[in-house]
């Protein structure tokens, strides 16, 4: 088996010296969890749906019948942000599972978390944006995995970033204000809140020196001048301190805003920053405490989506749908040291949540739940920074946007795996419910991805549904809501169908970068053909029809399908890696 290129990575990256901090005494302590569960022959019926519960018969021996489950979820970290995760990589990646092809399939923070809440993909949840009317006041959070999970059973914990908008519009379900309002589900509520107009709350979500808190449904505003991941990391220290000492299984969803951008910002942050032609380039960063400013200067030389020699490695963008070649930019020396200045303060905001991710795992380790709890980490999506010479910007349905970072350990799970079957924010809904042995709070449109845990790959044999707005104009009457993109993801290609009736098509085998669109290519007219005659068919779909069984054409069994990873990866590596 081939090592991927996210492995290798890290490796390079400790070769290097970077994780001089790996493990702070107590934070590092090694896991002593089950051995390796043997590898079955891959499951010919592959994945299946979580309308009810499992009968379990995919569960590792070792693993209990309800273990509890401990969710962190970073905003906009790419997968390579993993490189300065060093206690992440320790703890969990070389401890458990890493999903190789994990997808956000809106990529953005609102719809993508409505769709973790739900199980559901943002055309049947209806939270398309994350400004109103969209975002927080669009959401009914009325039934979710959080009232899945208290029904079968499970104390459920939230802290951190809920949906954007929290606070500030008023809830769905009672049309109060939300600033104190708690969701169905939660025993124990922990949630950052944007304040409404002229409230005497002062922060926000956003604020990373003065984040105000939703406990319980009591407004909890003393932590002015403490880092928020620190103060997420405390209550996350705590809320499992308190969970352990309960006789039930508990589920915990900690939220970091890390690394998203956000205030407040050091007078050395780039403004206004300009390309070669004078256009606006978009350049966002986080905030992060002093001691840790400048800690990956030496190490990032270029931003994250900027190739290795420096050059543009896309000339041509006459391939591109008009609605992204407007966007298609010369950088320029300007453009380029800001989006460096920008990837690394997003890799020392990530090391810090890291750190405060290590905190939990030891304190579950030191009351002994580690042993009875799966524990994931994931993104709500990625982030493209300077590929296509877009600047920084997320939501359109392209890879360094689309793909998160997913690893997953448990009882059973300890042993360093890889796994190349897909997995979504629906797909991951799915899992927990399975392993719960919890019903869906709706009809799900995610598959559970326990299978592939435990047993291993069955290939790639379902669709990831894409979607995004205000990504292009005009009129195409396929398209009868808000979404301006729709498109479709399996092993080798990526298609994406505009509303202007334009669409792309890549094969991330031989063009892994996405730099030649083969859409009108007579090549892939077999292939283009295949995808046009799922698109309606998938285009509005609600559970099961959201996992059609594809045309032979569009499947990769699980050997190819790892063949085809791999090779992504091997170029990603090569033009962008450090």
């Amino acid at each position: 088996m081939r090592t991927s290129s996210v492995v290798r990575l890290w490796y390079l990256v400790i070769g290097a010296g970077l994780v001089v901090a790996l493990v702070i005494a107590v934070l590092a302590q090694s896991d002593s969890g089950g051995g390796k569960v043997p590898l079955t022959e891959p499951a010919v019926a592959g994945p299946t749906a979580t309308a009810e519960p499992s009968d379990g018969s995919a569960r590792p021996e070792t693993m209990p019948k309800q273990p509890n489950v401990v969710l962190v979820m970073s905003d906009d970290m790419r997968v390579d942000d993993l490189a300065f995760a060093p206690n992440l990589r320790k703890l969990i990646a070389e401890h458990g599972v890493t999903f190789e092809n994990s997808f956000a399939p809106f990529p953005l923070c609102c719809p993508s978390r409505a769709s973790f809440m739900t199980g559901q993909y943002s055309h049947n949840h209806k939270v398309f944006w994350h400004d109103p009317p969209y975002g927080y006041g669009a959401f009914d959070d009325s039934k979710t995995i959080a009232t899945s999970l208290q029904a079968a059973g499970y104390r459920t914990g939230f802290i951190g970033k809920y949906l954007n908008g929290y606070g500030l519009a008023p809830s769905k379900v009672t049309g109060e204000p939300s600033a104190r309002y708690v969701p169905n589900g939660w025993d124990d509520w922990r949630g950052a809140v944007e304040p409404p107009a002229e409230s005497e709350i002062h922060g926000n979500t956003y604020d990373y020196m003065d984040t105000p808190f939703n406990v319980n449904g009591t407004i909890d505003n003393n932590y002015r001048g403490i880092y928020q991941s620190d103060v997420i990391g405390d209550m996350s220290v705590d809320m499992s301190r308190r969970f352990a000492k309960a006789k039930d299984p508990f589920f915990m969803y900690v939220n970091y805003v890390a690394p998203h951008h956000g205030q407040p910002n050091p007078a050395d942050e780039p403004r206004d920053v300009l390309d070669e032609d004078g256009r606006e380039v978009s350049v966002v960063t986080p905030a992060v405490p002093d001691w840790v400013r400048g800690k990956f200067d030496r190490r990032i030389d270029r931003a994250s989506g900027v190739a290795r020699t420096g050059e543009p490695i896309e000339t041509d963008v006459s391939d591109k749908p008009p609605a992204l070649l407007k966007r298609i930019q010369r950088l320029g020396d300007e453009a380029k040291d800001a989006l460096r200045y920008a990837t690394r303060r997003r890799a020392e905001a990530v090391y810090v949540m890291d750190r405060n991710i290590a905190r939990l795992v030891a304190e579950l380790q030191r009351s002994g739940e580690w042993e009875n709890t799966v524990f994931a980490f994931t993104s709500d999506n990625g982030m493209i920074i300077g590929e296509h010479g877009l600047g920084m910007t997320k939501v359109r349905a392209h890879e360094p946007s689309l793909r998160v970072p997913m690893l997953v350990t448990g009882p059973g799970l300890r042993e360093q795996e890889k796994r190349y079957d897909p997995i979504s924010t629906v797909d991951l809904t799915a899992t927990i419910l399975d392993l719960a042995d919890a019903r869906a709070p709706h009809k799900p449109d995610g598959l559970s991805r326990v299978d592939s845990l435990v047993n291993g790959d069955s290939g790639w044999t379902t669709p990831v549904v894409t979607e995004a707005v205000f990504t292009s104009l005009g009129r195409d009457p396929a398209f009868t809501d808000l979404r301006s993109t729709i498109g479709i993801r399996v092993s080798r290609y990526s298609y994406t169908r505009y509303r202007n009736e334009t669409s792309e098509l890549y094969d991330l085998v031989s063009d892994p970068r996405e730099d030649r669109n083969v859409a009108d290519d007579p090549e892939y007219a077999d292939v283009q053909a295949a995808l046009e005659e799922l698109w309606p068919r998938i285009k509005d779909c609600r559970g099961k029809a959201c996992s059609p069984v594809l045309d032979p054409i569009l499947t990769a069994d699980p050997q190819l399908n790892q063949t085809n990873t791999d090779a992504y990866w091997d170029e990603i590596l090569a033009a962008y890696g450090w």
